[in-house]
């Protein structure tokens, strides 16, 4: 059962909804909140505890302070919809340096109590887009298919090597309410996703796909079939939603 938590990107988006929905809680003492924004004062709370980081810095000892948790959610991250050709060469270093190197690092610096007998919960937000073709977010999908791969890798090493812990690998869709396509955080549209990534945190599950049955279960299967074709519905969809434009 979660006590303290670290949440990294919890001053916004599903990892607010998380950090409130677990401050909530009888049985949790603390939750810590690292972001690059400032914690919204709308959502203080005595267990809620919050610092600004930024990172992309090299220096990471700000997480040295967190040696009492017994989880940790990874949820920072950005990403637009664009053409490849329209996105400046520096989108694709900020990318990698907030979406996927982070988490790495992260991981690495936890990693002792993620092998360790003793019970610790970890997840990170991952994508959809990390499973398949996704023109308009070539990047994005690279930065995601590039931690799958991770959290896939180094699950087998802490199985092989005794650990009952697991990563947990959550892949949504589009979420409304998180602000990630320029929109106003909701919390009343995320509290239930939140609900339910603790709940598959908790279980040590490593994999939960939001809405799988119902939408991701048969794009994966068309993807399998016919990742080319999958490839072209993905892009006219896209472009039919009016959220983006070819120039």
């Amino acid at each position: 059962m979660i006590s303290r938590i670290l949440i990294v990107g919890g001053a916004s988006g599903i990892g607010l909804a998380m950090a409130v929905e677990l401050a909530s809680r009888d049985e949790v003492e603390r939750v810590y909140v690292v972001d690059k924004a400032n914690f919204p004062k709308e959502y203080a709370n005595d267990k809620i505890f919050s610092y600004c980081f930024d990172l992309t810095e090299s220096d990471y000892s700000i997480f040295d302070r967190f040696a009492d948790i017994n989880a940790l959610m990874i949820t920072a991250g950005f990403g637009r919809l664009a053409l490849f050709k329209d996105v400046p060469e520096s989108y694709i270093k900020d990318s990698f340096e907030v979406n996927t190197i982070p988490v790495l690092r992260l991981v690495k610096h936890f990693y002792a109590r993620l092998e360790s007998k003793t019970d610790f919960y970890c997840g990170v937000m991952v994508s959809i887009a990390g499973y398949m073709t996704s023109p308009f977010f070539a990047v994005y999908g690279a930065t995601k298919a590039a931690l799958r791969v991770f959290i896939e890798s180094v699950n087998v090493e802490l199985e092989k090597g005794g650990s009952f812990n697991r990563i947990l690998n959550v892949s949504p869709g589009s979420i409304a309410g998180t602000g990630f396509n320029a929109e106003k955080t909701d919390l009343t549209k995320t509290q239930g996703l939140a609900r339910d990534i603790i709940s598959h945190l908790e279980n040590k599950d490593d994999l939960f796909i939001p809405k799988y049955e119902e939408v991701f279960k048969a794009v994966l299967q068309r993807y399998h079939d016919d990742f080319r074709e999958e490839g072209r519905h993905s892009y006219e969809y896209k472009l039919n939603s009016g959220r983006v434009k070819t120039s």
